[in-house]
């Protein structure tokens, strides 16, 4: 097992699901073998238009052949182990390479650098999902200890970037995955309501406006940008008790059984449909929407 790095590309003409799989070719066999039951990081290559850099880390449950391309292999992803960065992290980092282990001796980019799929050091991971999950001071491990006279001794240990092993942890807990989500979906949304279309700005400057799963996570709903919308306190709501819904043109609906329809739909962006990112990948996706319309809409 060991970590790896995974290049990936919204207009790629490989079949990637990245929450789900990654096809590659035979002559990445070994190389995707050895990240087998580890973790690896997404990477959005920097020809790409606005490159999101490394963005999202998932966990390789198995490597499989492809049965649908004698050429071709898939790696398939541990459901519930995909996360997209809260704060994607690019290439280059206050002027240094994130990626550490693409240096050659003389401190200059290797080839290394133009492999779709490459090994990962565990201090280039550590590094780059410290990046990623971003600084909230309320994940790390408090460093303080209790004096001999019960309270707090005024010299602490000094920090210590957290292992790669360390990190994983934080990548399976539900706070810091659900911190990531709301932050990548607000992003995609520009912070306004998808519903609603308002863009609602606290006096402390922080935005009115929830990350909601279309899909919840409790019914096996991926923390991906695809299966969340951006919505407010009240869209939110209605979203999650089904007096909202959404058809496959993204149209919204609204309920029958809502106490006042017309309230409602006077709340309704005035396109009548879902505002949606200017990315087509971070669009809701289909499956998760006909989900929601089926198992929480209440027609």
């Amino acid at each position: 097992m060991g970590f790896g790095v995974f290049i990936h590309r919204t207009d790629s003409i490989y079949d990637d699901v990245p929450s789900k799989r990654y096809q590659f070719p035979k002559q990445y066999l070994t190389r995707v073998q050895q990240c087998e039951g580890d973790w690896i990081v997404y990477l959005e290559p920097s020809k790409v238009r606005n490159t999101k850099g490394y963005f999202a880390v998932a966990k390789v449950q198995e490597v499989i052949p492809d049965h649908r391309n004698a050429d071709m292999h898939l790696a398939v992803i541990e459901p519930g182990t995909y996360l997209d960065f809260g704060d994607p992290v690019p290439f280059r980092f206050e002027h240094k390479i994130v990626e550490q282990g693409l240096l050659n001796d003389v401190g200059k980019i290797s080839g290394r650098a133009q492999a779709a799929v490459r090994p990962l050091s565990p201090t280039d991971f550590a590094r780059i999902v410290e990046l990623g999950l971003g600084t909230d001071h309320d994940i790390l491990p408090r460093v303080g200890r209790l004096s001999e006279n019960g309270g707090f001794k005024e010299d602490q240990v000094p920090f210590q970037l957290p292992t790669a092993r360390e990190r994983i942890n934080q990548l399976t807990n539900r706070a810091v995955r659900d911190r990531n989500f709301r932050k990548t979906v607000l992003r995609a949304y520009g912070e306004r309501c998808a519903i609603t279309g308002l863009r609602l700005i606290n006096g402390g400057g922080r935005a009115e406006v929830e990350a909601a799963h279309i899909r919840p996570v409790e019914h096996d709903g991926p923390d991906i940008i695809s299966n969340g919308i951006a919505l407010s306190g009240t869209a939110h709501w209605m979203f999650d008790r089904g007096l909202v819904g959404l058809s496959d043109d993204l149209s919204v609906l609204v309920s029958r059984q809502a106490n006042d329809p017309d309230a409602v739909t006077s709340m309704i962006n005035s396109s009548g449909k879902l505002l949606v990112p200017e990315r087509a990948a971070e669009h809701p996706r289909a499956e998760f929407v006909s989900w929601h319309r089926e198992h929480c809409f209440k027609h």
